[in-house]
């Protein structure tokens, strides 16, 4: 008889949790080990139809899914996807899964979160360190005095976001879907591109958590009033896919633009704002006008973008810092230096990123450098990308990640 096990999770989102959880219950059922319910809950201000009935790997979540949260007996098995305050314990045997944190420490209400696990499951080693390295006094009400420490209890495991290797897998011009390229011949005329992926999230100039805004400050200084520009194309957008939002992307660039003297040449920036599809994201990545990925991020848990670029043997520019470091190293990427900032008081979310943590910021003028010697020796940086794919194509597929994850769950039960 099959183990029951309910999940919590933002299953039908569209958001990096989303996308992580989707993957983590299809392992669970490839598994075929457990009876799984789900419930799914929401995730910020995301759309929630990530899911399709027409779609047979999206059927089998759906099917899964409870429409009202009732349960007859107890979980032998309860899940939770969500960021560890969010936590709850209704199973024989409770595990936590989150992506942890960009910055380097997490706050005592995620401390506390895992300590009521039996099990907590994060997908990097810079994600396992901030918890582990986080450690707050437990203080006497009464005299003040130190009685104690608050640190992580349980036991903490990696388990890497593998990704699926037939969806994203480089290309040749004639398998890119016909309409998607001759969209982005039209949108995009120059010939060099870099790419950034990413949420724009609140914040003022350098502030957002991607860095965005950053992101085409640099590309506009390094390439000014040069005689071969490239173009820089953003895949982004706000919380939501609407008009609205579109429009206040676009501001957002064109107040990054009115830095620079009105008279100076700059290059092309190019907005891609909406939804894709796994499958569109894979052509954009394969795109013969798309050279380079680029993220100037302050942090990751992961970063899911970057190594789905990196399976496509697309050349990777991304700080030297935090989770994505697990799956890119200075001789096949290029890793940005940088130093470590304290959060800016715009990015103090309360429970979640505490004002005393330190996040990473690109040096600037160090990364113009990486970004004409990309654009200068193409060829150099692509060979090391595609000896790059072939080894993440191996460590980092989602079946090695669902064998991992079943014997990690197997070796504590």
């Amino acid at each position: 008889m099959k183990k029951f096990m309910l999940i919590t999770a933002p299953v039908t989102s569209r958001s990096g949790y989303g996308s992580h959880a989707r993957d983590l219950i299809w392992s669970l059922l490839d598994s075929d080990k457990y009876e799984i319910k789900v419930f799914d809950v929401r995730w910020g201000e995301c759309p929630r139809n990530a899911l399709k009935e027409d779609n047979k790997n999206d059927k089998r979540i759906l099917d899964c899914i409870m429409p009202v949260p009732q349960l007859d007996k107890q979980p032998d098995i309860y899940i939770d996807i969500r960021i560890p305050n969010e936590f709850e314990t209704f199973g024989k045997f409770n595990i936590g899964i989150t992506a942890g944190i960009e910055t380097n420490a997490v706050s005592q209400k995620w401390i506390d979160g895992c300590n009521k696990m039996d099990l907590v499951i994060v997908p990097s080693e810079h994600s396992k360190q901030g918890f582990i390295q986080t450690v707050y006094d437990k203080v006497d009400n009464n005299t003040k005095q130190k009685v104690g420490e608050l640190r992580l209890e349980k036991p903490m495991e990696v388990v890497f976001e593998g990704t699926d290797e037939d969806t994203y897998k480089p290309l040749t011009v004639d398998e890119i879907d016909s309409d998607f390229f001759d969209m982005l011949n039209e949108k995009v005329p120059e010939k060099f591109a870099f790419l950034s992926v990413g949420q724009w999230t609140k914040g003022g100039y350098g502030e957002d958590r991607k860095d965005l805004g950053k992101t085409v400050k640099v590309f506009y200084e390094t390439f000014a009033n040069k005689k071969k520009q490239p173009a820089l194309i953003l895949k982004t957008s706000g919380a939501t896919f609407s008009i609205i939002d579109r429009e206040d992307c676009i501001n957002k660039i064109n107040t990054v633009k009115k830095m620079f003297p009105s008279d100076w040449k700059l290059p092309n920036v190019y907005l891609l704002h909406g939804d894709m599809s796994t499958e569109e994201l894979n052509y954009l990545y394969n795109h013969p006008k798309v050279k380079a990925f680029l993220s100037l991020t302050h942090g990751e848990g992961y970063g899911r973008p970057l190594q789905e670029a990196t399976m496509t043997g697309l050349p990777v520019i991304a700080p030297n810092w935090s989770g994505h470091v697990d799956f890119l190293d200075t001789e096949k990427s290029l890793l940005l230096e940088g130093d470590l900032v304290q959060v800016p008081k715009s990015q103090v979310w309360n429970d979640i990123i505490i004002e005393q943590s330190l996040w990473f910021n690109v040096n600037e003028s160090k990364c113009s450098s990486v970004l004409n010697y990309v654009f200068e020796n193409h060829n150099e940086v692509k060979n090391k990308a595609k000896t790059l794919m072939n080894i993440n194509r191996e460590k980092f597929t989602h079946k090695k990640m669902t064998e991992l994850l079943n014997n990690t769950i197997d070796s504590v039960l």
